[in-house]
């Protein structure tokens, strides 16, 4: 069955993602009428969008990481002839609007946000509840993490989901701020909240999907991450705690048909990405001698050392981690000024000798000052090893206030990224690019 959704997708996002093109119909493949139509591909097309998120290359998870790592001094170029990666790694104004990976990450999230829209759209053709709300629960989750994705590179965001003959009759997608976009991602995930509470997903719904995601755990993850980013804090600290009630796992999955992107684009070889070591932090937020994690994520013996979930063709990547969930909880604590509360969820990752991942420190309690300052130091630092290569530490340095691209003793090289020439050449809409 998974075989069979596999084939289906790839007709079906061919067929969804048709712009200006002409069609030269396949008399052998289903229509998009017939895809959107039926249960069956409505819930390959779910499937698909994880596949297409999530496989290759270009893909928005690829891109993001890859993205992150070079803004942010995670990762350095191996081979500065590769020019889309070396402006990346140069940043300021060196990355302008051409840039091929950051053109992906756009791209990517926005082919996720319209075909998380045809699931939303189309998911009332259903006829069995458990299943509709399988389908409608990828399609507010991967509309909500497009859109969430966006908002942590760029100050605006493309909201509007334009059709083929909309885009022919001259329209074309307006932007929002990334606050909003943020406001409107956690619209849709409330929707899929309440929705799966009202209406179980079906075990044929995940039969027919694979088990990849826990829909419910993912849903208050996706809350509690882009709560905390809008500063809704006690929100956030409530589905974090929600999503840390299961011990279920979501992660996408790989195999040697659909390879782990990272590994395969990236650190398989001495040739284009690498690991920085103690994760690219210097000072005090270098990682304490014997932090297991150094291990973890930077055990290679070869010139790209970054490990992690990049060791192989077929390691899973997880959506979220039980740790990050935990400094959700800690970093909110501490910005709603309850120290003592901040720093006991701040050990829970200290002192962790064993995780579903297998990422723990295995280190003593903090022991600094007790101040919001020195307590949301440590949890940015924390952040920066537990979540490493997460593609969120732009958004974290910009949050926690660290020395930006026109700083001393910068940490990161833009603030926020230029709109891609693909957007700005076909949209009058497309806003002024940043400075940095």
């Amino acid at each position: 069955m998974l075989k069979y959704i596999k084939i289906f997708l790839t007709i079906v996002v061919a067929i969804s993602l048709v712009n200006c093109t002409k069609d030269y119909p396949n008399p052998n493949a289903a229509t998009k009428d017939e895809v959107l139509k039926s249960s069956d591909g409505l819930i390959g097309l779910a499937a698909g969008v994880r596949t297409q998120w999530s496989v290759g290359g270009a893909s928005a998870l690829f891109s993001q990481v890859v993205c992150n790592g070079l803004t942010t001094g995670e990762l350095t170029v191996l081979n500065t002839g590769n020019a889309p990666l070396a402006s990346l790694e140069g940043g300021k104004g060196s990355l302008n609007g051409l840039n091929s990976t950051m053109n992906n990450l756009w791209t990517g999230s926005n082919l996720a946000k319209a075909n998380a829209q045809l699931l939303i759209d189309n998911a009332g053709n259903i006829g069995d509840e458990g299943l509709k709300s399988g389908v409608l629960a990828y399609g507010y989750i991967f509309k909500a993490m497009a859109l969430g994705t966006m908002a942590q590179f760029w100050e605006q965001v493309s909201a509007e989901v334009i059709t083929s003959a909309e885009y022919i009759n001259g329209k074309r997608s307006g932007f929002i701020t990334r606050s909003k976009a943020l406001e409107e991602a956690l619209v849709l995930l409330r929707l899929a909240e309440a929705r799966i509470k009202d209406k179980p997903v079906s075990a044929a719904f995940i039969a027919k999907a694979g088990p990849d995601f826990d829909i419910t755990s993912s849903i208050q993850a996706l809350i509690a991450r882009y709560s905390l980013m809008s500063g809704k804090y006690s929100d956030a600290r409530i589905a974090a705690g929600e999503a840390l009630k299961t011990t279920a796992l979501s992660r996408f999955r790989f195999d040697a048909v659909n390879p782990n992107p990272l590994f395969r684009s990236g650190f398989v070889s001495n040739n284009v990405i690498a690991g920085v070591d103690n994760f690219g932090l210097k000072g005090r937020l270098a990682p304490t001698q014997g932090d297991a994690r150094i291990a973890f994520f930077l055990s290679g013996t070869t010139l790209s050392k970054a490990t992690g979930y990049f060791k192989s063709d077929t390691d899973a990547i997880p959506l979220f981690t039980p740790g990050e969930m935990v400094l959700i909880q800690a970093e909110a604590l501490a910005r709603e000024d309850k120290i003592s509360d901040a720093v006991t969820e701040l050990n829970k990752i200290l002192t962790k000798t064993a995780d579903p991942f297998g990422v723990f420190a295995n280190l003593p309690a903090y022991s600094g000052e007790q101040t919001k300052n020195a307590v949301l130091d440590e949890i940015y630092k924390q952040r920066c090893i537990e979540l490493y290569l997460s593609g969120m530490k732009l958004e974290d340095s910009r949050r926690f206030g660290r020395p930006g691209p026109l700083d001393p003793g910068s940490e990161r090289n833009r603030n926020f990224y230029p709109y891609p020439n693909t957007e700005r050449d076909n949209n009058a809409n497309t806003p002024a690019d940043p400075e940095v």
